[in-house]
Parts: C-alpha cells; sequence; structure tokens
C-alpha cells in the first residue's frame, strides 16, 4: 500500500508520468422493440424485454497529474489483449517518456511474460524495459486510479443499454475525447502517513 502511495506522492514528470490501468467489462444489452423518446410530459420509455449479446471487455488508463485517459472495447481480454494495450501506451500514447510509472491490480494476465507471450523476445524486452510497475495490493484496488475513472465512464457512458461492440466504442471515443479536452485530472490527497494512522489496524504489531 505505502509503495503506490509514495507514487502517487512524486511530483509530475513528463519524462517518468504516472499511469494508472484497469479493466472491466460491460454487458452488450439489444433492445427487442423500439424505446419511445422523451417528449413534453413523458420520460424515455423503454422495454423490460431486451436481447443479450455477448460481453465487452474494457480497458482504462489514466493519468492522475496530466489529465488524459485513454479507453478501448475488445471482445477479450488476454494475456496477448493485455500486451497490445501496454505496447500502444508505450509507443502511441506516451513515446517520448523514458518509463511509464505504471499502477495496477495483480491480474494474472498483467505481467511482464504477457509481453513475451505477444512478440518476440527483443521486442517484449524494449516495452518491459519502459515500464516502472507498481501493484496495488491484494484487496487494495481502491488504490488504483483507474478505478475511479472507470466509475465516472459507466456512470457518464453506460447508463442506458448498449446493443454491440461498435455502439460502445463510438461511445468510448466521444467520452474519451470530451473528457481529455477538459483535462480532468484526479486530486489524490491520501497519503502514507495519513495511512499509518487511520489504517493502523492493517499493520502488524511489533
Amino acid at each position: 500500500m505505502e509503495d503506490v502511495l509514495d507514487v502517487y506522492n512524486r511530483p509530475y514528470d513528463s519524462q517518468y508520468p504516472v499511469v494508472c490501468m484497469d479493466e472491466s467489462c460491460k454487458q452488450l444489452i439489444g433492445e427487442i422493440k423500439v424505446p419511445v423518446p422523451a417528449a413534453p410530459g413523458h420520460p424515455k420509455l423503454v422495454d423490460d424485454e431486451y436481447v443479450r449479446n455477448g460481453v465487452a471487455e474494457i480497458f482504462l488508463e489514466v493519468e492522475p497529474l496530466g489529465g488524459n485517459r485513454h479507453v478501448e472495447a475488445t471482445e477479450r481480454r488476454t494475456r496477448v489483449d493485455w500486451a497490445r494495450f501496454i505496447k500502444s501506451m508505450l509507443d502511441e500514447r506516451y513515446p517520448q517518456a523514458k518509463k511509464v510509472v505504471l499502477v495496477l491490480d495483480n491480474l494474472n494476465t498483467h505481467r511482464i511474460s504477457s509481453l513475451y507471450e505477444a512478440y518476440p523476445p527483443a521486442e517484449a524486452r524494449r516495452l518491459a524495459q519502459r515500464l516502472e510497475i507498481h501493484y496495488t495490493p491484494k484487496h487494495g484496488s481502491w488504490l488504483n486510479v483507474a478505478e475511479i475513472e472507470l466509475s465516472v465512464l459507466k456512470r457518464q457512458c453506460f447508463q442506458e443499454r448498449i446493443a454491440n461492440l461498435k455502439i460502445m466504442q463510438e461511445e468510448i471515443v466521444a467520452w474519451e475525447t470530451n473528457r481529455n479536452n477538459k483535462q480532468a485530472k484526479v486530486n489524490w490527497q491520501f497519503t502514507t502517513a495519513e495511512a499509518r494512522i487511520k489504517l493502523k489496524r492493517l499493520y502488524p504489531i511489533v
């Protein structure tokens, strides 16, 4: 826990940006009957019946101090999918950074070995050398700022039924563009010193 809190306490450095990453999923639900649009005097009417169209997997990264985020919706979230997301992060969104300081949970796909599963050894090593990984502790996913950003995404973008992956991807692009244009940052204030007081029960007794 203290490791992640100390990372959040670092001053902003564009050469070593702190980026938080997390994953989630969203069920794709189609309408059987066309909803009745809202009109003066009554809200939008949606029928209780629906059809399940599978599940979309969501990859999200957010830079708390930079106010940038990127979201992708895919059909799967395998080791290779994670590796491809990390490669695009390093080479497309942070090409000038010496290292990306990456905060994420301990999901079994979130490993350097996933890079080697997706790419030749030399390429996997190149990507790995540009990462400084910090894992949140078990049962400590609340320490990941990306989880906060996922919550915002779901509230602002996924309130209504989304029928298919293409529509979801379009909604995500619009949300991401708007939020990045606003440079919405995350003001993390919980520090190691406060953790030692407020979460004293979690520390071993010496």
